[in-house]
């Protein structure tokens, strides 16, 4: 009986986790991860980086603690799964999960989920053809700076726009007025 207990417990605390890393995470990837061999897995996870946690799954249990996170991931957990779950840039996890399934196809993605919205395999794979979000802040810091400039640009050459049409209306009434 108390053997029973004990296995109830860790299924409790196991739920208990995943739904913790569902709510705290920016992403998260299902994937299918049969005929890797636990240094392919390792190397995945180095590939990851610091941001993102690659952790094999119970389906019953992640299924439960979707649920509880307020997640839909049931149509993803069929067959041996394994969840990134991603705290950091969700772009550069899509990347490192892309990238190596490239190299090891036995890598499946079966979707995911990313900030509460249901991602299907193709949309993952989507996301990570996007540029990071530190490309893209660079992209617009420099649009943002040329706006400004741009706009001074426009306000130097009014005055000056300005100040030669009138001086071109003076010239040609005193042409006028000297012509009669």
């Amino acid at each position: 009986m108390a053997t029973s207990n004990k296995v109830a417990e860790d299924k409790v605390a196991a739920v208990e986790e995943i739904t913790m890393k569902l709510r705290n995470s920016n992403a998260a990837v299902v994937t299918s991860y049969v005929g890797l061999s636990v240094a392919q897995l390792q190397e995945l996870r180095r590939s990851l980086g610091e941001n993102a946690q690659y952790r094999v799954v119970k389906n019953t249990l992640t299924q439960i603690a979707a649920k509880q996170a307020g997640v839909e991931l049931d149509e993803h957990l069929e067959g041996s799964t394994a969840v990134a779950f991603v705290t950091g840039d969700p772009v550069e996890a899509a990347k490192g999960l892309r990238d190596f399934a490239k190299n090891n196809p036995a890598l499946v993605i079966k979707g995911g989920v990313l900030e509460g919205k249901s991602l299907s395999a193709d949309e993952i794979k989507k996301l990570a053809d996007l540029e990071s979000r530190e490309v893209l802040l660079a992209k617009l810091a420099g649009a943002m700076k040329a706006k400004p400039s741009q706009a001074a640009a426009v306000f130097q050459a009014l005055p000056s726009k300005f100040v030669r049409t009138a001086e071109a209306l003076r010239a040609k009434k005193a042409e006028q007025g000297g012509a009669e």
